[in-house]
């Protein structure tokens, strides 16, 4: 039996790993196939390298396939119970892994080799090659060998799409990966030490399987509310968390998504920015229905994290309560929201002496220092309740404004603003 015979038999029995969908896997099944057809051969061949070259080396592309693989042995190491798993499974990874490393070294030598008809290995020697480059690591030499690292790194990545993505998107009833996220960390938020301090204690319950609440950050614009759960995510991702943001108008479908969610043994932080209702908004009944007291909501893997700048969410007018019969019932019911979070914490605009700090914390962060009048000038901006986040744009000493014109504020780095009155170290 030649190796490309070999190679079909290889691919056509895998039972852990199935990758016949997969495009490339299935251009190289048909090429192997096509070995004893003839011609067919040739343009299997020009097919199958036309499918892997925009992509990928050989060896690189099963690799990366066997680590994003949504089966059931990458969804148990997710869980850290690839050990409970019957010993008949774990040898079939085992099998599985040897036969896609002897497939990921398949050249087109090999091919060559394996057809008998001089004229068409003429013809097949003309054609360009493949290359087989190395696999991405954890995997390495005798993959068959590394199923212990192989569960290690499902168990800190996850599995599937998940182990491509870490954040993202509920839209058209489906998730959609968001490739580029918000870099920011923990340390590059400065001050509300004790606010992110509850968020980051309640994640970290949450990752380790403990008790965790679902939370509510609400307060002033630009205090830091959305930066802090953007930050978490960098900070807990390599730990297996991974966040899925909502828009208002999907709150009806949570439960759904967690539905969705309900099987997977990763955790998952459902992110609602800048939440609030109208009073005549019937989905904030399926949210208070998620966070408490629905028969399918309380999920160990989900937790609801949401910002606002409203503290009971619902807006409400004095006309709304003139005709009601049971005004109390309908207050209390419309209050009764915000209070099923359960971690609600408050940012609010920081006075003078606390925006100075924030300042000077940012500028040491980037090795500048702080000149004197920039501080008059900060401190000025304070007295005007300015936010940290969004702080005003000053023209440089001596030059005037025209007439009527506006300081213009914009959502960016407070030293990008105030380059002209920081001198460096």
């Amino acid at each position: 039996m030649n190796k490309a015979t070999q190679l079909r038999y290889n691919m056509e029995s895998l039972c852990i790993y199935q990758f016949k969908t997969d495009p490339v896997m299935h251009s190289l099944l048909h090429l192997l196939r096509s070995i004893e057809d003839g011609e067919a051969v040739l343009e299997a061949q020009s097919a199958f390298f036309s499918t892997l070259a925009p992509r990928d080396t050989l060896r690189r592309y099963i690799s990366k396939l066997i680590l994003t693989d949504d089966n059931v042995f990458s969804k148990a190491a997710a869980g850290d119970a690839a050990d409970r798993l019957h010993p008949a499974i774990l040898d079939g990874v085992k099998s599985d892994l040897a036969k896609l490393e002897a497939i990921a070294d398949l050249t087109p030598e090999d091919i060559l080799n394996a057809v008998e008809n001089k004229d068409l290995r003429e013809v097949l020697g003309t054609l360009p090659r493949w290359e087989n480059g190395e696999a991405l690591p954890p995997l390495s030499q005798n993959w068959a060998e590394q199923t212990e690292v192989l569960a290690a790194f499902h168990k800190r990545n996850g599995y599937g799409l998940f182990a491509n993505y870490a954040a993202f998107e509920w839209r058209d009833h489906a998730l959609s990966p968001i490739s580029a996220t918000d870099p920011i960390q923990l340390s590059d938020l400065k001050n509300y030490e004790l606010q992110r301090s509850q968020v980051v204690d309640n994640t970290e319950s949450f990752v380790c399987g403990l008790p965790a609440n679902n939370v509510l950050l609400y307060g002033d614009r630009g205090t830091g509310k959305s930066s802090t759960i953007h930050a978490i995510l960098n900070a807990y991702k390599e730990q297996g968390l991974r966040m899925i943001e909502i828009p208002k108008s999907a709150v009806e479908e949570l439960s759904l998504i967690r539905e969705y969610l309900a099987d997977s043994p990763m955790k998952f932080i459902i992110y609602i920015d800048d939440l609030s209702f109208d009073s005549q908004d019937n989905a904030f009944t399926e949210l208070k229905a998620a966070l408490e007291g629905g028969l399918s909501a309380c999920q160990p893997n989900t937790l609801i994290y949401a910002t606002s700048n409203r503290r009971h969410l619902i807006k409400e007018n004095f006309s709304d309560r003139e005709d009601d019969v049971n005004k109390n019932d309908t207050r209390q019911e419309q209050l009764s929201l915000s209070d099923r979070f359960g971690l609600t914490i408050t940012f609010i605009n920081p006075d003078k002496k606390d925006y100075l700090d924030i300042v000077e914390k940012i500028a040491a962060d980037r090795g500048l220092q702080v000149a004197g009048r920039c501080r008059r000038a900060v401190g000025r901006a304070s007295r005007r309740s300015f936010s940290p986040v969004c702080p005003p744009v000053y023209r440089p000493c001596g030059e005037r404004s025209a007439p009527g014109q506006r300081m213009v504020k914009i959502r960016s780095q407070i030293i990008k603003k105030f380059h002209f009155l920081f001198t460096e170290f």
